[in-house]
């Protein structure tokens, strides 16, 4: 499954961005994301830090996704300034401490995961900072049980 086949992620009109490029999602601009000051909507940024996130996941272990079952435990975000038109999300996390997903994945039953998380509007400005922990839990016995 992609990101934006979520049913959520449908409704609000997210977008998966290519591969490769310097954001995994976005929302169009529009004024259904807007907030009473004509600006985006704290939640449309929330969105799209946590469709990011999960973006983040799928790409690197998607193939893995019917062993699992993962729900976000925790969200910490701060809101830097004001977003404005077209908003991108991205979620970011060192190699190491992905390849210790990768081996955690491999051993045990449950565990958390933590990736940074940003979001920026059209004009460039980072409108978000934050971080996303996921609950992960295999569907069946832990390998090597």
């Amino acid at each position: 499954m992609n990101i934006d086949e979520v049913p959520f992620n449908r409704l609000i009109g997210l977008q998966r961005e290519p591969v490769g490029g310097e954001f995994s999602v976005s929302l169009p601009a529009g004024t259904q994301y807007h907030n009473h000051l004509g600006i985006v909507h704290a939640a449309a940024q929330l969105a799209v830090a946590e469709a990011a996130s999960g973006d983040w996941m799928l790409r690197n272990f998607g193939e893995r996704a019917e062993e699992f079952v993962a729900v976000v435990r925790r969200m910490e975000t701060t809101f830097k300034q004001p977003a404005r038109g077209k908003i991108f999300g991205k979620a970011t996390v060192g190699e190491a401490a992905r390849g210790q997903l990768a081996a955690e994945l491999a051993t045990k039953r449950a565990l958390s995961f933590t990736l940074r998380v940003e979001v920026f509007d059209e004009a460039g400005a980072r409108t978000l900072t934050g971080s996303v922990e996921w609950f992960i839990t295999r569907r069946g016995p832990a390998a090597g049980a």
